[in-house]
């Protein structure tokens, strides 16, 4: 039996309090806490390991040195790359797509060729295919989203086609939870002979992820959704994708030989990762998939089910209060956004702060999705394995005082 309090020892930060009450936290869509083997993995690279990677000789440095690429293997393998070779360590998904965006299409996208995305879609899985687009004469067509908040999957078929060369898509969106259908995406994609890039942020946490299953072409995601530090992110591309793109960043690391005038460059993906890179963060970032699979992602998985249930259940009793996302538990992730009749996410998170509740309140970077659901902003809960049915009742009790404190609002 996965025991969530035992679970919850393993946090230092869940022991404190805000405004005199116990800390519930419910942004862990947004980032999420740490357990004390990353801290102290961070601690120790500091204190007993500290050098620069790949060059030096000395036993710092090859200290350092296995220990991040013991980091690269520890992603391939959590992901199921089928070579650490496939792993790129960036800043955060933000800068993975970026960098898939001005190596891979930008080399690639002509006039009229179409980039596919979604309504649904983070700010940072649209701006950079915006950037592209408009440097290379693409053009971006979105998939709608239904009104119960899954894809439209009759819509996707007749939109992906013989002019699509990428379909960028969420596995999970950030607002609504829902899972997308990827393996199907994926088949639809590649039948048209598009590639496919995942933003993993929101699923890479929570969800058991084989990139060899779901036959991506890429996948971004960031360190520290998955209990890793900040500061670090992965870029996954298929081998034979890496082999044949120009490097986006030019200086130290990154290249075989450099003459005055010209360079050549060393194989992925150090070919991609100039300069010194996060050396610390990737190694905590391997302490927390240490983590993560101590526990299993299965039992994760299993865990935010019920815990979202409960949510469902527990905030749609609440009168006035609007709830977005798929009903099937099945088909989405641990996120609930909400709307609190006629009073601003803002102000329902500002209450809900004085009552020791960390939820995110706002547009949440998908602002053409607010647009479809008709809202300026949600309120949103996002819980992970650390969260208890006890925190979603706190939550409960918090947007009733909202209720109370807005009474007549509106009317």
């Amino acid at each position: 039996m996965f025991d969530v309090q035992r679970v919850r020892q393993d946090f230092p930060i869940l022991q404190r309090q805000v405004h005199g009450k116990p800390l519930v936290y419910l942004d862990n869509a947004a980032t999420s806490q740490k357990p004390r083997s990353v801290v102290d993995a961070l601690v120790r690279y500091y204190e007993t390991t500290n050098a620069n990677i790949h060059r030096g000789i000395h036993v710092l440095a090859e200290e350092a040195t296995a220990q991040y690429e013991a980091a690269r293997a520890k992603v391939a393998r959590f992901i199921g790359a089928r070579s650490p070779g496939e792993i790129i360590f960036v800043r955060n998904t933000t800068e993975a797509i970026n960098l898939a965006a001005r190596t891979w299409a930008q080399a690639t996208l002509r006039p009229g060729d179409e980039i596919v995305v979604t309504e649904a879609e983070h700010h940072s899985n649209l701006v950079p295919w915006q950037l592209v687009a408009r440097q290379t004469g693409a053009r971006i067509r979105a998939i709608p989203i239904t009104d119960d908040g899954v894809l439209d999957m009759d819509a996707a078929r007749q939109i992906i086609g013989d002019q699509t060369r990428l379909v960028a898509i969420a596995h999970m969106s950030n607002v609504l939870g829902t899972i997308h259908p990827i393996k199907e995406l994926t088949r639809l994609a590649h039948a048209r002979g598009a590639r496919i890039l995942l933003d993993g942020a929101q699923s890479i946490p929570h969800l058991p992820v084989d990139v060899s299953d779901l036959d991506c072409d890429f996948l971004a995601f960031s360190g520290h959704k998955m209990l890793g530090p900040t500061g670090v992110g992965v870029l996954y591309a298929k081998s034979e994708l890496l082999a044949s793109l120009e490097p986006l960043y030019g200086g130290g690391g990154m290249i075989r030989e450099v003459w005055i005038d010209e360079a050549t460059w060393a194989e992925a993906p150090e070919r991609f990762e100039a300069g010194t890179p996060n050396v610390a963060d990737v190694i905590a970032l391997g302490a927390a998939i240490d983590y993560l699979e101590s526990i299993g992602m299965d039992t994760i998985r299993e865990h935010e089910i019920r815990l979202t249930g409960y949510a469902l259940d527990a905030l749609s009793n609440i009168p006035g209060v609007r709830l977005f996302g798929p009903a099937d538990l099945q088909q989405r992730g641990g996120v609930v956004s909400f709307y609190c009749g006629d009073v601003h996410p803002h102000d329902v998170s500002t209450v809900v702060d004085q009552e020791g509740v960390a939820i995110r309140a706002g547009h949440h970077c998908c602002q053409p999705l607010m647009r479809r659901l008709g809202v300026p902003a949600t309120a949103r809960a996002s819980f992970y394995l650390y969260n208890l049915p006890e925190e979603v009742d706190a939550l409960a009790r918090a947007l009733n005082r909202v209720k109370e404190i807005f009474a007549g609002v509106g009317a």
